[in-house]
């Protein structure tokens, strides 16, 4: 097969079997997939002298560091990253990131300007308030929501740089109320060596920032090294080492999720364009790892993507990465009629749907399961992943049937306060008594009883 050709899968719905086609690349997609580079399996033997898996590299490195501290940091980030940083340069220090902010350019940080409004709108406006309910008897029922103090944003840094992920989700901590925010990226030229990356980071307020990536940044978060207090909560995306090691350390600190690589299903009709189609499904194979899934029941759709897939993908600047993706994790389903599309998505439970139909709002509203959904021509995922408002931290891997993306909300603690007036006390104080009779729990009726004994 020449370069001018793309293997990737083509999937005749009418003849094929979906459901196991599609539940192959579900699992490769998962963290039980194991989707590391060659070079990242080499390094794991270089690092630990035998080829362990990445759950076994990601266990060592975290207990590594829950015993050692910041030396385990600074050794893993040297075998892993190449980089040799001490306690002194492992933090980037105030005086960077001025400097950073002062070379950015002012078009870019005007655009940082606007993005962080409209993320800050739309998170203000769904944010969690307060609520109080008062009875009769005069007993005051409250749920509060107080924001966490200290949180850990995980930036990716090792192919491409993302101030935008600093936005998604610095910006909904802050509309939360969390007080302190800790960046860490890995020490390359798209992470923490990044000026606009570092730039953004000044421009949100935020003035600790580590260079450290992987697995060692997450257990660094989640127990604390020195220099490093540890944080509340850990969020952000990553490869499969640092979501596994966000799964590692869940319990001792909370997390947003354990995210796969990204990943879009476009639903599209006659009405769609290929050429746009083509361009959706590229924007997610090149973060590479990215899974691409067209459906359509279209025969003239089907074909006329493949041919603009195969005219466009040469002209990426990540060609051959985007091409791996999609030759992995990328699909073009044809199937009968739009129920098979909607069976389908429904079962994959994707991250990005996007539905290039006539008819998306009555569609969507027979989709339930998607982390974040795209109606029309006009609204490809990069306005999600960028400008629109919502974070564009999601659900992968078919998560999206039962988690969220990540919102304002995810930053606060709510817990309950309860007042009882006396009146309040008897009225439900037989009901107590039931309860405490039938569970056997002699304190608890006593707790009631002692108070309306002495009041009689």
């Amino acid at each position: 097969m020449s370069k001018a050709d793309l293997a990737i899968q083509r999937i005749d719905g009418r003849v094929d079997d979906i459901e196991q086609s599609l539940r192959l690349l579900r699992e490769r997609l998962s963290p039980r997939g194991d989707i590391v580079s060659e070079s990242s399996r080499q390094r794991t033997v270089e690092v630990f002298g035998q080829p362990l898996t990445p759950q076994e590299v990601v266990c060592r490195i975290c207990n590594d560091v829950r015993q050692r501290g910041l030396d385990a940091v600074l050794d893993y980030t040297q075998k892993f990253d190449l980089a040799t940083l001490s306690p002194d340069t492992i933090r980037v220090t105030v005086p960077e990131l001025q400097e950073a902010h002062r070379g950015a350019a002012p078009e870019f940080l005007a655009t940082i300007r606007r993005i962080r409004q409209k993320i800050s709108e739309f998170q203000e406006a769904i944010r969690h308030h307060d609520v109080q309910l008062t009875r009769k008897d005069g007993t005051i029922l409250c749920q509060r929501y107080l924001p966490l103090e200290r949180v850990g944003l995980c930036v990716p840094g090792g192919a491409a740089s993302y101030p935008s992920t600093v936005l998604m989700t610095a910006v909904p901590a802050q509309v939360a109320g969390v007080r302190e925010l800790v960046v860490v990226a890995p020490p390359t030229p798209f992470g923490a060596y990044n000026s606009d990356l570092l730039a953004t980071c000044h421009e949100l307020g935020i003035d600790e920032v580590l260079r450290i990536g992987g697995a060692q940044a997450v257990a660094a978060m989640a127990y604390g090294i020195d220099g490093l207090r540890k944080v509340d909560k850990i969020v952000g995306p990553g490869n499969l080492f640092v979501a596994l090691a966000k799964k590692q350390v869940y319990g001792e600190v909370d997390i947003d999720a354990i995210a796969g690589p990204s990943e879009v299903v476009v639903v599209a009709d006659d009405t769609a364009r290929p050429d746009f189609i083509a361009a959706d499904l590229l924007a997610q194979a090149e973060h590479a790892p990215g899974s691409s899934v067209l459906v359509t029941w279209s025969p003239t759709i089907w074909n006329a993507t493949y041919d603009q897939l195969v005219c466009q993908v040469a002209r990426l600047s990540r060609e051959d990465a985007t091409r791996h993706s999609l030759e992995q994790f990328g699909a073009l389903i044809l199937v009968s009629e739009a129920a098979d599309a909607i069976n389908i998505v429904n079962l994959l439970a994707p991250e990005h749907l996007h539905l290039e139909v006539d008819n998306a709002e009555a569609m969507i509203a027979q989709m339930p399961h998607a982390g974040a959904a795209f109606l029309g021509n006009f609204s490809p995922v990069a306005m999600g992943d960028y400008v629109a408002g919502p974070s564009h931290v999601l659900p992968t891997g078919g998560t999206a049937r039962w988690a969220s993306g990540l919102t304002a909300n995810d930053f606060q603690r709510s817990g309950s306060v309860i007042r009882f007036t006396e009146e309040g006390l008897r009225a439900a104080a037989d009901d107590v008594r039931q309860m405490a009779d039938k569970e056997g729990l002699t304190a608890h009726r006593t707790s009631i009883d002692i108070r309306l004994v002495e009041h009689p």
